[in-house]
This record gives structure tokens, C-alpha cells and sequence, in this order.
């Protein structure tokens, strides 16, 4: 078994910017299947927000590109942007596939 975490976050400049978006994910996989997902998003709402629909979607599940994108989906889920930040909806969810995918330990190509 494997439990690794990670965290991404995306910035217009690296210096002194605050984060568009982030992610953080922690994933257990065993023989390449997920046993266990914790996913928080950051940026996107008044305080971190986490997605139990999203890790739940995770269990059970190979950890590749497709589950990955997935879970990306499912974590944007009824996502209401506000004015002119329609932007973070696609950008978050390529992070949460990089994220997931880091933190699987596979590369994908959401991952490059």
C-alpha cells in the first residue's frame, strides 16, 4: 500500500500572487486500485472546500487518467462561478487530475 498526498496550486505569477486555484489530495492505492481519497479544494470558495462525492466516486476505482477525470467532474459538480471567475471551473479541474495523479504516483497526461 501507498499513502501519499499532495498539494497544487496555481498562480498567475510566482511571486506574490495568491492562488486562482488548489488542490489537495491524499490517496491511498493498493495494486493500483484506490482504497482511500481525501480531496480539498482551495481558492474557490470562502474556505477550503472538500468533496466527499468526489473521494467517495474515487473508492474502489484504478487509479488512472480516466478515474482521475472522473473525479474531477464529479468535484465540480453544480459549480456557480461568480462574475468573470468562470475561468477557475476548467482550471480546477485539470489541478484535481494533476493532483490525483501526483499523488497516485502514475503519470497521465494531465499530469505534464
Amino acid at each position: 500500500m501507498a499513502k501519499r498526498s499532495t498539494y497544487l496550486k496555481f498562480r498567475e505569477r510566482p511571486s506574490l500572487d495568491f492562488a486562482m486555484s488548489s488542490v489537495a489530495a491524499a490517496l491511498d492505492v493498493s495494486a493500483g486500485t484506490i482504497r482511500e481519497a481525501r480531496l480539498v479544494l482551495g481558492a474557490v470558495a470562502p474556505v477550503p472546500w472538500r468533496v466527499p462525492k468526489a473521494e467517495a466516486a474515487l473508492k474502489g476505482q484504478p487509479a488512472n487518467e480516466a478515474t482521475f477525470a472522473k473525479a474531477a467532474e464529479i468535484a465540480l459538480e453544480g459549480a456557480s462561478p461568480l462574475t468573470n471567475n468562470e475561468y477557475k471551473v476548467p482550471l480546477t479541474k485539470t489541478l484535481v487530475r494533476r493532483a490525483l495523479a501526483q499523488a497516485a504516483g502514475v503519470t497521465t497526461a494531465a499530469a505534464r
